[in-house]
């Protein structure tokens, strides 16, 4: 018996090769962080308002998720109460298919979102979420105000952040 190198780890057992895999259930997510995530996302798509729409992604990333456009997905199948009729795909795209797609559009009407064509004008009733602090990058101690802070020596000294 000899064995052969595969990128997956192998055992050999009885002369029969076996892969082991890693079970997507194995994996350890606290459930804690999940909850949170899961909040996060549902607090994102609370804040868009009536007549405005916004993308899964852009969603999630002002949830703190870049890339997980696919968790807001599954929060919006899986929540009651949201307002799932105003997230899109990429461009204003309805992403949902047969008489979800035409509940969803006519409920964006009701709402005086315009399309065009097939999308939604996004320049018109696209959502711009507001940075949150994690994205102006790193604060320096305590904040006495918008405009100023203290050094270290006691001395202050303006900072004007655009």
């Amino acid at each position: 018996m000899r064995e052969v190198k595969v990128p997956r780890q192998v055992v050999i057992v009885d002369r029969t090769v076996t892969r082991k895999r890693r079970d997507a259930r194995a994996r350890k997510t606290n459930p804690h962080k999940a909850g949170r995530m899961l909040l996060r996302i549902e607090r994102a798509i609370r804040a868009i308002p009536r007549g405005k729409v916004s993308t899964y992604g852009a969603v999630a990333k002002a949830a703190g998720f870049p890339g997980a456009a696919r968790q807001v997905a599954k929060v919006l199948r899986r929540s009651f109460g949201l307002p799932w009729q105003r997230v899109l795909g990429a461009g204003g795209e309805i992403k949902l298919r047969g008489d979800s797609a035409i509940e969803q559009r006519l409920r964006l009407e009701a709402e005086g979102v315009r399309f065009r064509g097939r999308r939604v004008d996004m320049k018109a009733h696209e959502f711009k979420f507001r940075p949150q602090p994690s994205d102006l990058g790193p604060q320096i101690g305590p904040r006495t105000s918008d405009l100023q802070r203290q050094s270290v020596t006691g001395r202050t000294f303006l900072n004007r952040r655009t």
